[in-house]
């Protein structure tokens, strides 16, 4: 049942769970941030291909910057209406029941100690039945083969039989302990990322349970994305009762949070990554195209479906020119340095540092460089290398039209990089739509403040949430077809390069 504050609560916290820090909002009826608190937190790297992080020391950042944001914004604690809740999707963590102390450090969505379980599964035919079932492929960059390695580690998979450890991804986590150990659930859009939840029937899957090595006690409960999900209960800077009434995926509440609620939606995060999705509205839309299909969100009388594509370098390239090629002090330098040069001087840069995702799937390709020559200067490869950072998302569009068998009519963008007009002016003319971007670029935390807003009734309905959502600015398509198409070319031949 959805909760009527409106009259009395105008505020929303959103937390925004990371993969290098939490992010804190508290934002107003009218999306205006009033306080804002960051965090970072340590990476682990074990061995090589290895990520995780201690879960204590993401609650620590959850505080601390939940102190931040609730000092700088001077809104009593007890005038918030409710919490929303986002977060690294993949990432494993596993606990005890009891204590709520976790038994293993998580094991973070980059990791890759599965890679050769994933691999003799898919050699034992187990991928399309998989796929069918979840719309995702059999992957280490998933949760449930990660959970599968913990369990097996000493005597962790007799305790989880007998009942005593929960699993969960990092919102449930976070749940698990705003509650005091009350509640354990996640919501559609988190459990839709573990390969252990079969997206038709929306429910934990016994076949997927039992070919992943997974008891099924250990499992959250799973909601909709917008409702209960608890009330805070001893938590120091938050009055008891304060209801966390909205959840869902980093990637899907950016989704969300660009009101991206027509199928044919598309938006595009530029972090250090790039994620696209493209919403698909009540249908799961197979991929034949190298992208994985997912549940967007579940609301009060709507169930929604994205194609999702990620790039794995997008904003990483740009901070690889400050860092490593040193061409400039700060990663907000580039714009000036790339519109020093009317063009790119036939440079081509492949940013491919960590292989290529989607829709190529080439994990041993490598970032290339083509087309230098005497001429060449850092202005042309800086230009070059935000031409690229823009072509590899021609690519995934592309997929996703022929995929969803509808044209993109305008992609909505947010993230860091988002900032850079010149990025976005070539953005508008590779692919020949309009770009949008809204005031306010932290859209993960936007869309979980929104689906708390309206889990508890601060928002009445989608169409007051459009209201409410503000634009930046646009920027549409000028370049000629002719120079557009010699852009592609030169990029298709490098991508075959790389």
């Amino acid at each position: 049942m959805l909760l009527s504050l409106r009259a009395t609560m105008q505020h929303i916290l959103a937390i925004d769970q990371g993969t290098t820090g939490t992010t804190v909002l508290v934002l107003d009826e009218h999306l205006s941030v009033a306080g804002r608190g960051y965090c970072e937190f340590a990476q682990i790297y074990p061995q090589p291909g290895q990520v995780e992080h201690e879960p204590r020391a993401i609650m620590d950042s959850v505080s601390e910057a939940l102190t931040g944001a609730l000092q700088q914004s001077g809104v009593a604690a007890s005038d918030l209406a409710a919490i929303g809740i986002t977060n690294q999707r993949e990432t494993v963590v596993l606990w005890d029941r009891k204590t709520g102390d976790p038994v293993h450090n998580a094991i973070v969505w980059q990791d890759s100690r599965t890679s050769k379980e994933c691999g003799r599964m898919i050699a034992a035919g187990q991928q399309d039945a998989v796929r069918a079932a979840t719309g995702l492929p059999i992957d280490p960059y998933f949760s449930a083969t990660k959970l599968a390695w913990i369990l097996d580690q000493g005597d962790l998979r007799q305790r989880a039989e007998r009942g005593e450890l929960a699993f969960g991804t990092i919102d449930c986590f976070l749940v698990w302990q705003l509650t005091n150990g009350k509640r354990h659930v996640t919501d559609v859009s988190n459990a839709s990322r573990t390969l252990l939840f079969d997206i038709h029937k929306m429910a934990w899957s016994d076949a997927l349970l039992e070919q992943f090595r997974i008891p099924r006690a250990v499992l959250p409960e799973v909601a909709p994305s917008a409702g209960e999900f608890g009330k805070v209960d001893s938590v120091s800077q938050l009055p008891d009762g304060l209801p966390i009434s909205g959840i869902a995926g980093d990637q899907q509440a950016a989704l969300f949070g660009q009101a991206c609620f027509t199928a044919g939606d598309a938006k595009c995060t530029y972090g250090t990554g790039a994620f696209l999705l493209m919403n698909t509205g009540p249908v799961a839309v197979p991929s034949t195209h190298g992208l994985v299909t997912t549940v967007a969100w579940q609301i009060p009388g709507e169930q929604a479906y994205a194609l999702e594509g990620s790039a794995f370098i997008a904003g990483a390239a740009v901070q690889w020119l400050r860092d490593e090629m040193q061409f400039f002090s700060s990663a907000t330098e580039i714009e000036a340095l790339a519109n020093s040069v009317p063009d790119s001087g036939g440079v081509v840069v492949v940013p491919a540092f960590a292989g290529l995702g989607a829709p190529h799937w080439r994990p041993n390709a490598r970032g290339t460089i083509t087309g230098l020559t005497r001429g060449t200067t850092r202005a042309h490869i800086a230009r070059a290398t935000l031409e690229g950072i823009a072509l590899q998302n021609v690519d995934i569009l592309r997929a996703m039209e022929r995929d969803s068998e509808r044209s993109l009519g305008t992609l909505k963008v947010d993230g860091g990089a988002a900032a850079n007009n010149l990025l976005m002016q070539f953005q508008s003319d590779v692919l020949g739509v309009t770009i949008t971007r809204p005031q306010l670029l932290e859209t993960t935390a936007v869309g979980a403040a929104l689906l708390a807003g309206l889990g508890c009734g601060l928002w009445s309905s989608k169409t007051a949430i459009e209201k409410t959502l503000r634009e930046d600015c646009s920027f549409q398509p000028t370049m000629s077809n002719e120079a557009v198409q010699e852009h592609l070319t030169r990029w298709n031949l490098a991508v075959r390069n790389a």
